[in-house]
Formats: structure tokens, C-alpha cells, sequence
């Protein structure tokens, strides 16, 4: 009996802690100018624009989780990215999450992708369409590993060529990737490495790349990240990611989120009235 309820009770938990933010129940954008607020992970958008659902240059995957939403600063480089693509004939883009309908938090899968400025782009390049039924419940292809040090037999060189061409747009200040596949990227490079401060290791990001964009010159209360740090990011920075942990570290502490940003709030007020 004690077992069961315990059963009970961490369903209850888990259940609590994917409940539905109050953004998600905004399900279309906040009319005005395009306007991004606040940080990447504590933030939302006004004048958010929906990425077209349909093209002959890319794919969106789990329409039904609306997540398609951002600046257009970010359709017009989803866009600009996938044409790219096109024109070299490297394979099909996959567009995984972006942001809702006004940005916020989400219940699960991401901290960031609040403001309008960041996207999921999936690390594969199939060379045929994918069908409705596949976009729907889409299989993520690991490309690192059983012990986290380098990629596997699924990578690929165009792979590289994809996060290489999104590195050098302009409007991108940083790509999220496996520790892994940043040392993938980093032996692939050659003589032409300047992208490659923008790629940054980080946890997860073992099947996609998480791309960042500026903040927008015209949204004021956007909160722009320090720069990357100068050079490849090849060197010790990287090695550090596959050093053992040192006797005794303390573990990360889960913290409270904080408070929106007071535009953020009143948006979120206004539409939930």
C-alpha cells in the first residue's frame, strides 16, 4: 500500500511539474511592433510572427506544439539559413523549437527560447522530404557517443557545413552543441576558424543545434549576452568539458525563477484577464 501511494504521489510531482504555463495559453502573437523583451531564458515578445508551415526549403517538425513562433529577425534567418542549404544541395532543413505565441517559459524541454531569438535546428540532412507522420513524432538522431567524447558513425561532413553556414550569419551571436561535436567541428575546420567562437559546448544538444540571435536594434528591453570569448574555443576551454569532475564539487542548486520582466508581466496580465 505505502509503495503504491509513493507511486502515486511521484506521478502527481511529475504531472505538477509539466503543467501548462500560463504562456501557453496565449496561442496567438501580441499585436504591435516586433519587439523582443527581456533575456533569452526570462523574457517575451511582442509582434511575434508564425515561421510559414509550409516550403520547398525546409520542414517543421511537432506542428501541433506551436512552437513556431518568433521574431522576424529569426523567420528571415530560418529562411536565409534553409535557401543556403538549398543551393548546396546538402540535404533537408529540420526546424524543431522555436518559441510560442508571445515567447515565456515553457513547461518542459527549454530554459531559453523566450524571447523570439532562438531556434532548434535538427543535425540531419535527409535528402528526401520527410512525411506528415514523421514531423509529427520525429526521431532524433544521436550523433556523440556512449561516453561523451566524440561523435559517432553518424556524423556527417555536411553536419558541419550546416552549423558552419549558420555561424557565419550575421545576426547569430552563439550555437549550442555537444561538447563532442564542438571537438568534431573544431578538427574539421582547417585554416578558416573564425566562426567557430560562436559554436559553444553545452550539456545536451547531442542531436541538434540551438542558434542564437542578437537582440534586435530596435527592442530596447532586450538583454543582450556578453560575447563569446576570443579565439576558436578549441583549446583548454574545450578540454575542460571532458575533464572528470574534481573530488567533491558541489552540485548545481535549482533556483526559483525570477521575476519577469515588468513588460512581461503586464502583457502576461493583460491577456489573462
Amino acid at each position: 500500500m505505502k509503495k503504491s501511494l509513493s507511486v502515486l504521489a511521484a506521478l502527481l510531482f511529475s504531472t505538477s511539474l509539466l503543467a501548462a504555463t500560463p504562456w501557453q495559453n496565449i496561442r496567438q502573437p501580441v499585436s504591435g511592433p516586433a519587439q523582443s523583451i527581456g533575456a533569452f531564458a526570462n523574457g517575451c515578445i511582442i509582434g511575434a510572427q508564425q515561421l510559414p508551415l509550409k516550403s520547398s526549403n525546409y520542414q517543421v517538425m511537432r506542428q501541433d506544439q506551436r512552437r513556431y513562433f518568433g521574431h522576424p529577425d529569426l523567420i528571415l534567418f530560418i529562411q536565409r539559413l534553409s535557401n543556403q542549404v538549398k543551393g548546396l544541395q546538402l540535404g533537408e532543413v529540420l526546424i524543431g523549437d522555436m518559441g510560442m505565441a508571445a515567447g515565456g517559459r515553457f513547461s518542459s524541454g527549454h530554459a531559453s527560447h523566450q524571447s523570439g531569438l532562438d531556434v532548434d535546428i535538427w543535425l540531419q540532412l535527409p535528402k528526401s522530404r520527410w512525411s506528415e507522420a514523421m514531423l509529427l513524432k520525429p526521431q532524433p538522431l544521436d550523433l556523440v557517443s556512449a561516453d561523451g567524447r566524440s561523435v559517432n558513425r553518424n556524423w556527417q561532413p555536411q553536419l558541419g557545413s550546416l552549423v558552419k553556414l549558420a555561424a557565419q550569419d550575421s545576426e547569430v551571436t552563439r550555437i549550442f552543441v555537444a561538447p563532442a561535436i564542438k571537438k568534431q567541428l573544431c578538427a574539421e575546420a582547417g585554416g578558416d576558424r573564425d566562426w567557430l567562437h560562436k559554436v559553444r559546448p553545452w550539456f545536451g544538444h547531442r542531436a541538434h543545434m540551438h542558434v542564437r540571435l542578437r537582440c534586435p536594434p530596435d527592442s530596447r528591453e532586450c538583454q543582450e549576452q556578453q560575447p563569446p570569448p576570443a579565439g576558436d574555443g578549441c583549446g583548454a576551454e574545450l578540454d575542460s568539458w571532458f575533464a572528470p569532475p574534481k573530488p567533491g564539487a558541489a552540485k548545481p542548486v535549482k533556483r526559483q525563477p525570477p521575476p519577469l520582466p515588468p513588460s512581461c508581466q503586464a502583457l502576461l496580465d493583460k491577456h489573462l484577464l
